[in-house]
């Protein structure tokens, strides 16, 4: 447990993460745009940095969770970035959900500069996060994969390498367009069964011990029974990676009619000014669209 860690970005999921690595004995340096997100690991044990230079320069793994690929690649190739401040021989794990391509780029500049690069994007949510229970789908060398085994663990329950750089990004890619379709069938069953007037909480219950029982379901449905929607994960970053999922389906020639379809329901609820609810929000558009009034009391109670 002797490694030191900087995290860059701290944010719903970067914090309790770096929280987490504390907790599991790492000394962990956070450095984040909003410097109270740095005063809250120091709290809990950790170290505030006032730069991403700072956050590095002792740093023996360097984690990056912020929201987008030109976020990550200005945190790399900046002059106060990664590639001018960390030591050659460190690893990189960006936990950040970017498009695959970008990812492969920035492991080969990455490499060149002596880093050992691992694309591992996240799925789980903030309770996930919070819990160190989340997915991680991991692209990059295998020893390098194997080396950072106990940092995994640290934050993570099911952590697998699925293949070179840059496929970390595609299996989160399809991990996006899966919950996405998910939450939107999910948010028309729910409008489906309170057009009926059933006892909703009963019937989410009894469906979520059957065929139609899924994580989303489950971590979704009440809120959407409640019209609570604070944010666990933005439908403004769901918004970007449902972008990631149809540019990326369309260079491969893949066809993905539920995924461009749902890709436009989020885009429409963004475009809403709904883009700071949580992706389960999706179902206040579900339930415009079904009153036809064109005003949805939906967004009560909202954060």
């Amino acid at each position: 447990m002797s490694k030191n860690i900087a995290v860059i970005g701290l944010g719903i999921m970067g914090l309790p993460m770096a929280k987490n690595l504390v907790g599991a004995g790492f000394a962990v340096s956070g450095y984040n745009r909003s410097p109270e997100k740095a005063k809250a690991l120091a709290a809990a044990g950790g170290t505030a940095a006032g730069s991403i230079a700072e956050a590095v320069a002792e740093a023996d793994v360097i984690i990056t969770m912020v929201p987008d690929s030109p976020d990550v690649e200005a945190v790399l190739t900046g002059d106060d970035g990664i590639l001018a401040n960390a030591r050659a021989g460190t690893t990189w794990i960006d936990a950040s959900t970017i498009r695959p391509d970008t990812a492969i780029e920035l492991a080969r500049q990455a490499r060149e500069a002596g880093l050992k690069p691992l694309d591992a994007p996240v799925s789980g949510g903030e309770q996930g996060a919070i819990d160190g229970v989340l997915s991680i789908m991991v692209g990059g060398e295998q020893a390098d994969f194997d080396a950072m085994a106990e940092v995994f663990d640290a934050v993570g329950k099911t952590i697998v390498r699925v293949g070179p750089s840059g496929s970390g990004q595609t299996v989160k890619a399809a991990n996006q367009l899966i919950v996405a379709v998910n939450i939107q069938a999910l948010a028309e069953a729910v409008a489906f069964l309170e057009a009926y007037g059933v006892d909703t909480t009963a019937a989410l219950q009894v469906l979520g011990g059957g065929l139609a029982g899924s994580k989303v379901l489950d971590q979704k449905g009440q809120k959407m029974l409640d019209r609570s929607f604070e944010p666990g994960f933005r439908l403004q970053l769901h918004h970007k990676d449902m972008g990631i999922v149809t540019s990326a389906a369309r260079e491969a020639g893949v066809a993905t009619p539920l995924a461009a379809s749902v890709a436009q329901l989020v885009a429409a609820t963004v475009q809403q000014g709904n883009g700071h609810l949580d992706h389960s929000g999706l179902f206040t558009l579900v339930e415009q669209l079904s009153s036809g009034s064109g005003d949805s009391g939906s967004t009560r109670n909202v954060a």
